[in-house]
């Protein structure tokens, strides 16, 4: 049966002070199961509690599936794998906005469109100027997406498609124009404009390491690395910043004021930050010499973190790192050796044989090869969660305009209160 668009596979019943609710069964198009409790309150007077959300499914999503059993990850339908061999990031965020590959036609007009806008206005180069230069970049990143919207007034109605495309690419084109201009002046290097007949890739390398009487020309095997951090890290489900992205976007929040809402979210060391942390932990075994073993072992004995693995989602590998644990490995074999990819297949080559680390599904995650694969490409640790932005913004865009699509209402999580009951105010000399 289908109802409101849901398959109904049947019911559940929950029983409250001894009276039976049922409740609808529903089943996603990858045979999922949910219990719908959008009426239990108003027919119980109770209420779930869920503590993170772990167990709850809090949208119906058409973009992004991911079994964590089976180490799956899709894009709309497509295996992660795939794209990542095949398709180029821009191509994958219209994927991810529109649900379907872009034809040749439209690709191209996006292209375009992303050339259009890849300046940022003027005006905004003092903003650049007037922070300090060890500013981080992720409070620089957010700061400046909502100030583009200064500059682009017409973003605040975006009622027809035309309107939201050109936001889109507007959005997709100035980020990396705004990540390379915070990085040049936290260094005191001069700002550089964009190139329009360069790649989006290449235009963003440009950018970073460009001088204005030497243009930086990166090889292929580091463009492609580039491109495939990007498609990797583009969509992932509803992770905090997504989710995020989409409680901001269900006021009705415009699509700038959303992602800038989801930078800041991703800045957290928990999410965004933590190939920076895998990163310290391998410099500092290298610096140290500290053998890989002797970090394990105290990793058991609770005296110290592994970063890089275990997953709130996948409870085997993640698909994403073993795509970029092979193409570490290439890139690394061209010339550009590094200890620390040494250090880190003997980490996981000793954890992964020991049942501690299997028994408990801590297989490595996306962040254990992502930060050495983007210090191949030259990308300070500084910007490495910017880098993740500028990924995952694609997935912003298609979680935010799925929320405006669907006429949802405001996002608005019940509690369950645990603080004082009932008391009186006590005046200030009595207290």
């Amino acid at each position: 049966m289908i109802q409101n668009g849901q398959k109904v596979i049947g019911t559940t019943e929950i029983k409250l002070d001894d009276r039976a609710v049922e409740l609808p069964l529903l089943e996603g198009s990858e045979k999922e199961r949910a219990v719908d409790i959008s009426q239990l309150r108003s027919q119980t007077g109770a209420i779930t509690l869920d503590e993170g959300y772990r167990n709850t499914g809090s949208v119906r999503s058409g973009i992004t599936f991911i079994d964590g059993e089976k180490g799956i990850l899709r894009y709309r339908g497509i295996p992660v794998e795939q794209l990542a061999a095949e398709s180029t990031f821009i191509e994958t965020a219209l994927l991810l906005i529109y649900g379907e590959l872009p034809t040749a036609d439209h690709l191209g007009h996006f292209r375009h469109l992303l050339a259009s806008h890849e300046m940022i206005h003027e005006g905004m180069r003092s903003s650049f100027l007037g922070y300090p230069p060890n500013g981080h970049p992720m409070a620089i990143l957010s700061s400046m997406i909502n100030t583009l919207s200064c500059y682009n007034a017409d973003i605040m109605g975006m009622e027809d498609e035309g309107n939201f495309e050109n936001a889109a690419a507007r959005l997709i084109s100035k980020i990396r124009t705004v990540a390379a201009y915070a990085y040049r002046t936290s260094i005191g290097q001069p700002i550089l404009y964009p190139e329009p007949k360069l790649t989006y890739c290449r235009n963003f390398l440009h950018m970073m390491f460009s001088h204005p009487n030497r243009q930086f020309e990166p090889d292929r095997d580091v463009v492609r690395a580039l491109s495939l951090f990007l498609i990797l890290h583009a969509d992932h489900e509803q992770n905090c910043s997504t989710s995020t992205v989409r409680m901001v976007g269900s006021s009705g929040a415009n699509l700038y004021a959303s992602c800038a809402a989801g930078v800041c979210a991703l800045w957290g060391p928990l999410h965004g930050g933590a190939n920076v942390a895998v990163m310290e932990q391998l410099q500092r075994i290298h610096e140290s010499g500290m053998q890989v073993g002797d970090l394990v072992e105290r990793v058991k004995q609770k005296k110290e973190k592994l970063f890089g693995f275990g997953h709130g989602v996948y409870k085997s590998y993640d698909p994403r790192a073993h795509i970029l644990r092979e193409h570490v490995a290439k890139m690394l074999a061209k010339g550009h050796h590094d200890p620390l990819l040494d250090i880190a297949r003997q980490l996981e080559e000793v954890a992964l044989a020991d049942d501690y680390f299997v028994s408990r599904n801590l297989y490595p995650n996306v962040d254990f090869y992502s930060g050495i694969l983007l210090r191949a490409i030259g990308i300070p640790v500084s910007m490495y969660t910017v880098m993740f932005a500028i990924g995952r913004l694609p997935g912003w865009i298609a979680q935010w305009k799925e929320v405006r699509d669907s006429n949802s209402r405001i996002y608005r999580p019940r509690q369950l209160y645990v603080g004082p009951t009932t008391r009186d105010y006590v005046k200030i000399e009595s207290r």
